[in-house]
């Protein structure tokens, strides 16, 4: 019976002390598990596909691009780290330390910042370019931008590790055995986590996109009471306005798919539920990860260009990056 006993321990030399491996998962959950980790493996792809694409064309250095850039690299870090260490910590013993699992925390919330911060900038250039077009490629140039990027990634270094400094302080500190990854956000913590990453961006995400959203109607209107306009100066704004019109279009929905993805997966972070619901909700926020670059192949001609010649390996052919693929 105790060698029974022992071999149900994730560490069976500490018999008091250890805890119990995992039960296997049920078939939904195992089904679940193994959805997100071929999400995983596209996430990785189609975004390793947008850093390259931005990264190698010259013509895609444009300061939107930089933000989807920096979006993307958040989300390769999802799907090449968050999400299968969120598989392994559901469904095995947690074999590589308190520190480990600290480092796990910090991650995760460097990574949540990170992407909000992302979404500001990118409601914040889009608000910019409709509703102040004049004054746009003065306010947003590229070397504006790296440095807003930076500061974003930065910002979130700083903040993640005072929300989760009890438990870098103390790892394993809520652990109630050895085997276990467990992280809590103290009281004081969670609210002013509520307060700055949730409440806070996604109210100015929403204030920035209401506000493009009535002036680009109105832009659309106008557009089409100039229909019958024959000279090139006319032909020429109205062509940079309807491109203006789209990108804030395609961001729109970046942006709506992403809060949806992100609210219930806060709301369910904040309850401290464990279920297997909230497991599902937080994978549903890790799959965004995966979408986002979805949304640019639907949406983004360029997207499609650039995949085909990195596919078909012809961005290593000399002066590659001046393609034209706009």
């Amino acid at each position: 019976m105790d060698a029974q006993d022992g071999a149900d321990l994730c560490f069976p030399q500490l018999i008091n002390t250890s805890c119990k491996k995992p039960a296997f998962p049920q078939t939904e959950d195992l089904i679940l598990y193994v959805a997100m980790f071929l999400i995983s493996l596209v996430t990785v792809v189609l975004n390793l596909l947008v850093i390259i694409s931005v990264s190698h064309f010259r013509q895609l250095h444009t300061p939107t691009n930089i933000l989807l850039l920096s979006l993307a690299v958040s989300d390769l870090l999802v799907g090449f780290l968050l999400t299968p260490i969120e598989i392994k910590r559901k469904t095995a013993c947690w074999f590589v330390g308190d520190i480990m699992c600290s480092l796990h925390g910090y991650l995760s919330c460097n990574i949540v910042i990170v992407s909000i911060g992302n979404m500001v900038l990118i409601s914040a250039d889009r608000y910019v370019a409709i509703c102040d077009p004049l004054h746009y490629p003065t306010k947003f140039t590229v070397t504006r931008v790296k440095v807003c990027v930076c500061l974003c990634w930065l910002y979130s270094i700083l903040y993640s590790g005072l929300i989760v400094l009890d438990d870098l302080m103390h790892p394993g500190k809520y652990n109630s055995c050895y085997g276990e990854c467990v992280i809590v956000i103290t009281f004081i913590a969670g609210v002013i986590d509520l307060a700055f990453t949730f409440l806070l961006p996604v109210s100015v995400i929403i204030i920035l996109y209401m506000s493009v959203f009535v002036v680009a109607v109105s832009q659309a209107r106008a557009m089409r009471s100039h229909v019958t306009a024959v000279t090139l100066q006319v032909s020429a704004s109205l062509t940079a306005k309807k491109s203006e019109l789209k990108a804030a279009r395609t961001l729109g929905i970046l942006v709506i798919v992403y809060l949806m993805c992100f609210c219930p997966f806060y709301c369910v972070l904040l309850a401290g539920d464990s279920t297997s619901s909230a497991s599902f909700i937080a994978f549903v926020f890790y799959f965004n990860s995966c979408l986002n670059p979805m949304i640019y192949a639907l949406f983004y001609p360029w997207f499609r260009k650039a995949v085909k010649l990195i596919v078909t390996l012809q961005i290593l052919q000399p002066g590659s990056c001046e393609a034209n693929i706009l």
